[in-house]
């Protein structure tokens, strides 16, 4: 059941795909660090040649869209999140409220593999320090994790106890009082430690349902 409605859900996303116009993909600078994502996959074709197909994403843009290029050139446009149809699967395409969640090719029997990112990219650079330094890194991921969880323990009953005290909302719910109670530089501190571990998670596309759910308000899946 579970699986009909993935690819119930897939192919709904499927049918956002629009062909793309054949323009060249624009190479990556370092004034993109902050505004845009370039990941790669090579993928065999029917004609037995290795082709390379790169998925570009900018997070200003009018609209939220992902943009598949063939080779250099423009294959297809998706409003996020994407899914796009190539040979052998499915690239998948979402963005959280910090960054990209999930940049993955699935195969037809629903194998997943993390496509790779430009070198130059934000990713890129993370990506290239997790290889060099792996303890170091390590410890900053569980740095992350450890820091999002914290502020999920005390910043959801503040947030809970903040809500209850509106009118309506306490008329029917009544009113809750939060166990903790932090001095507004607390909440300042906590605040940023939160968006930092939040983008550290983006940046290695790491998401789970809880440690992440902060981050996860505004997406589609």
């Amino acid at each position: 059941m579970l699986r009909l409605f993935r690819r119930w859900r897939r192919q709904r996303s499927v049918n956002k795909v629009k062909r793309g116009d054949g323009h060249a993909l624009k190479p990556y600078r370092w004034t993109h660090l902050l505004s845009r994502s370039l990941f790669y996959a090579k993928l065999h074709e029917d004609d037995g040649i290795v082709h390379t197909y790169a998925v570009d994403v900018h997070y200003f843009s009018e609209e939220e869209t992902a943009e598949l290029y063939r080779d250099g050139k423009h294959y297809a446009t998706s409003k996020l999140p994407a899914v796009f149809p190539v040979p052998g699967g499915f690239i998948e395409v979402a963005i959280s409220t910090y960054g990209l969640k999930r940049m993955h090719f699935v195969t037809d029997d629903d194998s997943e593999y993390q496509l790779y990112p430009d070198r130059s990219s934000t990713e890129g650079l993370r990506t290239r320090f997790d290889r060099r330094f792996p303890r170091a890194s390590s410890v900053i991921g569980t740095a992350a994790i450890v820091t999002l969880l914290v502020s999920l323990i005390l910043g959801l009953p503040q947030l809970a106890a903040l809500i209850s005290q509106i009118p309506i909302v306490e008329e029917y719910l009544g009113s809750f009082e939060s166990p903790f109670v932090l001095s507004d530089w607390l909440n300042t501190t906590l605040l940023t430690a939160g968006i930092s571990a939040a983008i550290e998670r983006t940046l290695m596309l790491r998401n789970h349902w809880l440690i992440d759910m902060e981050t996860n308000w505004w997406d589609g899946w």
